[in-house]
């Protein structure tokens, strides 16, 4: 891909990633850990995936203030004036702005691509191209980009998109949260939906015009800070503006209201690794479809299981199927597939009775 001159990538690195417990913590979450056993971190991955058309010092990434140096560790090309930091999290629309806002103080013809930090991708080609087509879209027109997954399956853990013709670059008709498994099957069947993948592309002047359009209040509190943007006084400034903020996500607050907003379809083996059942779906297995680790794992008349020890702990595991096995220093879990969605319940039960120290 040919690289925009004023092109900037944002990545979103504040989420805790609680899905993934006991394995994401509080002080090392999702988007710091190699999940996947690639040898690198899924910020790492993400960093490298936007390295060929993004130079080092246009990256940003926008983090918890707690994650910062490890931000620095995993990402040592980024600058340490490049990481900015949330006092508290307030979802994606209060991220986005506080990026926006401070890219055009010091490019105001900045081109953003915004990325979350935890994602897998495993075509860089497909994807590379889908990234020149939607910038070159999003420099010529006064558009909000957005990426459209095709669907390979009635997924219920993510959001759709609607897209309003057969162009591969279309208006976005409407967005859907995370529907029930009919309503899924029907955006399967019906072709006109597609997974949301959380990655945006527009020029810093479009989004915040529509950020001040409909978010005004967050948009006076992000540019009543203009000058401080890059200055020691840009921590306090953040601090007292995210206190005040409204927490919204920015499909919510933006891309739902906006009428210039824009879906390029794509298929680049795409998935958001949200939850031990997706890190599953996409594991190596053995013959009896386990996902577990290639040494000191045994296992006998167990199926269809995903398993997670500590490097050099033998595991000995009898007699179960469709399992999540997770086994840290201090945390074991082992519950059924079907029941992941409950892991936040067990984490709430586990922090009520001993604290923050096993979260």
């Amino acid at each position: 891909m040919a690289t925009h001159r004023n092109i900037y990538c944002v990545i979103m690195a504040g989420g805790v990633g609680t899905r993934f417990w006991p394995k994401s913590r509080q002080n090392r979450p999702k988007q710091f850990l190699d999940i996947l056993g690639t040898g690198k971190s899924f910020i790492r991955m993400t960093y490298e995936r936007f390295s060929g058309m993004v130079p080092d010092d246009h990256f940003l990434v926008v983090t918890n203030a707690r994650y910062k140096a490890l931000v620095r560790e995993h990402v040592p090309e980024i600058s340490e004036s490049h990481i900015l930091c949330e006092p508290i999290g307030r979802n994606t629309a209060p991220c986005i702005s506080y990026a926006a806002y401070y890219l055009r103080k010091i490019d105001p013809e900045a081109m953003m691509i915004v990325t979350p930090s935890d994602h897998l991708v495993l075509d860089q080609a497909a994807f590379d191209e889908a990234m020149s087509d939607a910038v070159a879209f999003a420099d010529r027109n006064d558009a909000l980009m957005t990426v459209g997954i095709s669907p390979s399956r009635p997924e219920t853990g993510y959001g759709y998109i609607q897209k309003s013709d057969n162009n591969t670059i279309s208006r976005v008709k409407c967005f859907t949260e995370k529907p029930n498994l009919e309503l899924a099957q029907t955006f399967l069947q019906c072709g006109e939906f597609f997974w949301n993948s959380g990655i945006f592309i527009w020029k810093v002047d479009d989004i915040i015009e529509a950020i001040e359009k409909y978010l005004p209040e967050n948009a006076s509190l992000f540019a009543a800070i203009g000058d401080k943007y890059g200055t020691p006084d840009e921590a306090g400034a953040i601090e007292r503006a995210f206190a005040e903020c409204r927490a919204i996500s920015i499909d919510y607050g933006v891309m739902e209201k906006a009428d210039n907003v824009y879906v390029r379809i794509s298929d680049f083996g795409w998935s958001d690794i949200g939850t031990w059942g997706s890190l599953y779906q996409h594991s190596r297995k053995d013959k009896y479809a386990n996902a577990k680790p290639a040494e000191n794992c045994y296992t006998h008349e167990t199926r269809s299981s995903i398993i997670s020890v500590p490097p050099g702990k033998i595991a000995v595991i009898s007699g179960l199927r469709d399992y999540i096995v997770v086994d840290t220093e201090d945390v074991l879990l082992i519950c059924p597939r079907s029941d992941e969605q409950n892991i936040k319940k067990y984490i709430d039960e586990v922090k009520y009775n001993t604290g923050d120290k096993h979260i």
